[in-house]
């Protein structure tokens, strides 16, 4: 009888210690000098994401990773994802071609923990000055109206998801590459777009779980993962309303000006 009469109270006190637990953990994720500015670019980056199909991260990270360590908010966004995943992604995949698209996800993602175990283990500052150099030359290429007319093979798609996926993990930046990519193609900005945000949305989900497994995912960056997902989902949808296919020429405007703002704010001297 002595055993059951405890398990009660033994049960509430481990309840009460774990809400104990995360009471604290919100106070401290609460407590982030800066905090409002990471809600301000979470809603600024949902509102391109939206509106562009990629962008969020180019957005997101410049200034937050200015407020926070770098694995929290990479780890962190991964998780607000799950917005996009559930709002925009279910109409991108109708338009999207599905097969390459999934078969640059599986290339990405076993790319992704190498690029993680770069993040882990060494500073990044080297390289977001390659990554930003590489993304600048190829703006600058697309602006003069370079294109490639090739359609591009498995061995193409294979290799810059990979190099999409090494980018990403190791600094958070999983967009550059593969909107590069994708304007420089032949496809209409409908499937570009649907393209790019199918396969951002489902290579930054899978980030949370491969970081994870190499330590660097604990239940701060949880917590504020989730913290963000409403207000990233609502913005992230009121982007969608304003994306006009018919426009494409603004299109590109927008989309080039993200990136060029995205190589001017991620450069590592303002970090």
């Amino acid at each position: 009888m002595i055993g059951p009469s405890l398990t009660i109270p033994l049960e509430i006190n481990t309840l009460t210690s774990m809400l104990d637990d995360l009471g604290l953990l919100l106070a401290q994720t609460l407590a982030i000098p800066g905090l409002p500015w990471v809600f301000v670019m979470t809603v600024l980056a949902g509102v391109v994401y939206g509106f562009a199909g990629f962008g969020a991260a180019l957005v997101f990270m410049p200034v937050a990773t200015a407020i926070i360590p770098v694995e929290l908010a990479v780890a962190a966004f991964s998780v607000s994802a799950l917005a996009s995943f559930v709002s925009l992604v279910p109409r991108a995949w109708k338009q999207a071609d599905r097969p390459a698209v999934s078969l640059m996800v599986v290339c990405a993602t076993l790319a992704l923990p190498v690029g993680i175990y770069i993040l882990r283990s060494n500073d990044v500052t080297t390289m977001r000055w390659a990554v930003l150099a590489v993304t600048t030359i190829t703006l600058v290429a697309l602006m003069a109206g370079w294109r490639y007319s090739t359609n591009p093979g498995l061995k193409s798609r294979a290799g810059v998801a990979v190099g999409t996926g090494l980018v990403g993990g190791a600094t958070g930046l999983v967009g550059p590459i593969m909107i590069l990519f994708q304007l420089g193609g032949q496809d209409s900005i409908q499937r570009s777009r649907a393209n790019t945000l199918v396969f951002l949305t489902l290579t930054s989900l899978l980030t949370a779980p491969l970081m994870a497994m190499q330590g660097m995912f604990g239940p701060e960056a949880l917590i504020l993962g989730l913290m963000l997902i409403v207000p990233y989902g609502l913005a992230a949808q009121a982007g969608q309303a304003l994306f006009d296919p018919a426009r494409q020429g603004l299109y590109r405007a927008i989309a080039y000006g993200i990136i060029g703002a995205a190589v001017l704010m991620g450069l590592p001297v303002f970090h």
